[in-house]
């Protein structure tokens, strides 16, 4: 009896005591929302901002390197919003054009504290100790990753410094480091690194990545201002072989010849529209035999025929598709129909006497653009961004 009249005390306390404090609920938030914005009045630097990378004009690495320093030394000591940083700063590094760049990635990375996300045990290691942070350095690698940054051995020290041994931004660095050499130099068709910004090398560097079917190609260079009646006045880069050359030799003066494109093959992330000269089909003769036939019965203990003289079966070369020949391709610096015709003169010029009598139908694409390049293609939306603010 004594234990139940204690315990309906108790409950009747605490009853009490709750209806206070819902009572006194709202004031309590007034109170601390009040707090809270004479904190931040005080110490401005625990604001992060947000997208302070989109109110930059400059956009370059000078500025976005100067935009992580003055992060830095707003809040040295915590660094409060980090990851959200980091986040921003990765979404806006196309824009700089540093998203190749491996010193940048290392200042991003160079924001997180150190030693105060080392696990101190298998079981904090194991279950991800401070998910946001490795999470975020994650991300960063995983971009680095899709851009082709391979990473160093600094990189290495800064990881091991912020997350450990046991991190998981450590582990994924490892398997980078194991993978990312051996698919580096894997391409049959390197291209330098940088990649240079001229459409004309951009452009060989197309047409013998696509010629390289054939080791006997050869890429040739011409000029339209070379024939007389051309309107315009750019290059041609034009490659053939030798078969190419003897299948167009052998083309029938009165069937036509077909100029296809544009097609597209891509430099790095850069487009380049290229043309293809291309025949009919060659038929395929093929002799069909009854396979219930016996009179033709080879048994090599038993025969007493004399062996038959066995037919010698010319096997198409791979310029011989299923849809048609392929006698040339090229790219030229305006892909437009004057430039094909002028490739044309070219190559009648160079060992075709009769390609001025045999018909050719232009089959373009609608609006075809000039040879692209990205950054020229970026240069010229800031510049229509500008003339429609004037």
């Amino acid at each position: 009896m004594f234990s139940k009249k204690i315990l309906r005390c108790c409950s009747v306390l605490s009853k009490s005591k709750q209806c206070q404090f819902n009572a006194n609920f709202p004031k309590y938030m007034r109170l601390s929302a009040t707090r809270c914005n004479k904190e931040e009045e005080k110490n401005p630097k625990a604001l992060t901002l947000k997208d302070s990378f989109e109110n930059i004009q400059n956009k370059n690495k000078n500025s976005y390197l100067e935009m992580v320093k003055i992060f830095i030394n707003r809040d040295h000591i915590y660094r409060r919003g980090h990851v959200e940083f980091i986040y921003s700063a990765l979404k806006n590094m196309e824009e700089f054009g540093v998203n190749r760049d491996l010193e940048v990635y290392k200042s991003l990375i160079d924001i997180l504290p150190k030693g105060k996300f080392i696990p101190q045990n298998m079981i904090q290691a194991e279950f991800m100790h401070y998910p946001k942070q490795q999470q975020c350095i994650i991300d960063l690698l995983e971009q680095m990753e899709d851009n082709g940054v391979m990473p160093d051995m600094e990189m290495e020290d800064m990881l091991l410094n912020i997350f450990g041994r046991r991190g998981y931004p450590l582990r994924k660095y490892w398997r980078m480091m194991y993978w990312m050499p051996k698919f580096k130099n894997l391409s049959p068709w390197p291209v330098p690194d940088p990649l240079p910004k001229d459409t004309f090398d951009l452009a060989k560097y197309a047409i013998e990545r696509i010629s390289s079917v054939d080791v006997n190609s050869v890429v040739s260079v011409y000029q339209t201002s070379e024939i007389p009646d051309s309107i315009d006045d750019t290059w041609i880069v034009s490659a053939q072989s030798k078969t190419q050359r003897r299948l167009l030799n052998e083309h029938q003066l009165d069937k036509p010849i077909f100029v296809e494109g544009s097609f597209k093959v891509w430099i790095k992330g850069n487009p380049i529209n290229y043309f293809i000269l291309r025949g009919e089909a060659k038929p395929i003769i093929e002799q069909d035999k009854n396979p219930d036939d016996v009179s033709d019965l080879n048994v090599s203990l038993f025969t007493l025929k004399p062996p038959v003289a066995k037919h010698v079966k010319v096997i198409p070369s791979v310029h011989e598709q299923d849809d048609g020949v392929i006698f040339s391709v090229c790219a030229t610096g305006t892909s437009s129909k004057d430039s094909l015709l002028s490739w044309i003169r070219h190559l009648e010029k160079d060992g075709y006497p009769n390609l001025g009598k045999v018909p050719v139908v232009f089959k373009l694409r609608s609006a075809s653009k000039e040879v692209t390049n990205l950054e020229i293609d970026e240069q010229n939306k800031v510049e229509t961004k500008k003339l429609e603010e004037t």
